[in-house]
């Protein structure tokens, strides 16, 4: 109900400002950059403070979107700055925050960390979206002193901009996104390092394997030195697993017809698969098996839509689509996945109308 300050312009910031404005919210931005400031008031996310100073008044809400190595300061500081708000910051790392906020002496009262668990490849002001945290997680990291009413509003927070809310300790937070965030972003950035000095026309074969676990890769540096650093005691143990997984494959690999090497491979692999069915499908439920099927595009506009039309025109409903190109040809490949006993006739449906199926 009253006023919100957002202190950190950039994707995460301006894209909660956008979602709040769309309510109605009174939202206030706050940034070291003065063009961050200036172009998330531009697009709706706030009012810039710096070009309207004086007149925010008291806000009801703190919300710090910096990157992690400052945001201890800056909750630290909003919480004196302004004595009856509530604060939380959206930081990626949150034990870190807590134990920062605890030697400073902050009122911890008034303060909860979350996080919310949506972003996008690009950054800045102009990437946000007021719909970015809709039907994605929000962790909200209570500390011992947190008021109740505290967490209320920061809770509130995440309702109201479409997110659905778990609650976690601080250390329980950092070592699940060690796993499922941190881990999978070094993982893919040590892979795509060893493409560094491929020759261009062996790259140019490369399938959407490659695409899909590099496609992280390109994250900021500067950012992800702050998190991997923040949350290091939480990382080095899945990493000491990953080390012991490839000790035990490169073991095994250097004598690969010795006895027992083709069933370890076979066992470290299809531990790959136990640990990959248990990731939740779609509508967050438990993961369920479709039938996919191959559609030969081609590459022009609007062929892709009169494919998804066609689909939903016979009544199939679409679980997931994939698209990828066939290097040197202009056309496209659509990977479609469909419940399993509509598989055969959607097949037929589409070969008798025209699209090339790949069986």
């Amino acid at each position: 109900m009253g006023t919100v300050l957002i202190v950190g312009a950039g994707l995460l910031g301006a894209s909660i400002g956008l979602g709040l404005r769309n309510l109605g919210v009174d939202t206030w931005l706050r940034d070291a950059s003065p063009t961050a400031e200036a172009v998330g008031e531009d697009i709706g996310a706030g009012l810039s403070e710096r070009a309207w100073p004086g007149q925010m008044g008291d806000p009801q809400l703190v919300v710090v979107a910096t990157p992690p190595d400052v945001t201890v300061d800056l909750v630290a500081a909003a919480l004196r700055e302004f004595p009856r708000a509530v604060v939380t910051d959206v930081a990626s790392v949150k034990g870190a925050v807590l134990r920062g906020l605890e030697e400073a002496g902050a009122d911890l009262a008034r303060y909860v960390g979350s996080h919310p668990m949506a972003g996008r490849e690009k950054s800045g002001p102009v990437a946000a979206r007021g719909e970015l945290f809709t039907s994605m997680p929000w962790v909200l990291c209570s500390a011992e002193q947190t008021a109740p009413s505290t967490r209320r509003l920061v809770k509130a927070l995440a309702v109201e901009l479409g997110a659905t809310v778990t609650e976690m300790s601080a250390q329980e937070h950092d070592d699940t996104v060690a796993l499922i965030s941190h881990l999978p972003q070094v993982m893919s950035s040590l892979l795509a390092s060893r493409l560094q000095d491929t020759a261009l026309h062996h790259l140019a074969l490369a399938g959407q394997g490659l695409r899909d676990t590099t496609r992280i890769a390109g994250s900021d540096p500067g950012l992800w030195v702050q998190i991997l650093s923040a949350n290091a005691s939480s990382l080095v143990p899945a990493l000491h697993g990953v080390r012991e997984d490839l000790e035990r494959l490169i073991t095994t690999l250097e004598a690969p017809t010795a006895p027992g090497a083709r069933l370890d491979v076979a066992q470290l692999i299809a531990e790959g698969n136990a640990g990959q069915a248990r990731i939740p499908g779609k509508h967050g439920g438990a993961p369920k098996a479709f039938a996919q099927l191959t559609v030969l595009v081609d590459d022009i506009p609007g062929t892709i839509a009169h494919l998804l039309t066609f689909i939903g025109e016979i009544g199939i409903n679409l679980e997931d689509l994939r698209l990828d190109h066939s290097p040197g040809q202009p056309v496209g490949l659509a990977e479609v996945s469909v419940e399993p006993n509509r598989r055969d006739e959607l097949v037929e449906a589409l070969t008798a109308n025209g699209w090339k199926v790949v069986q």
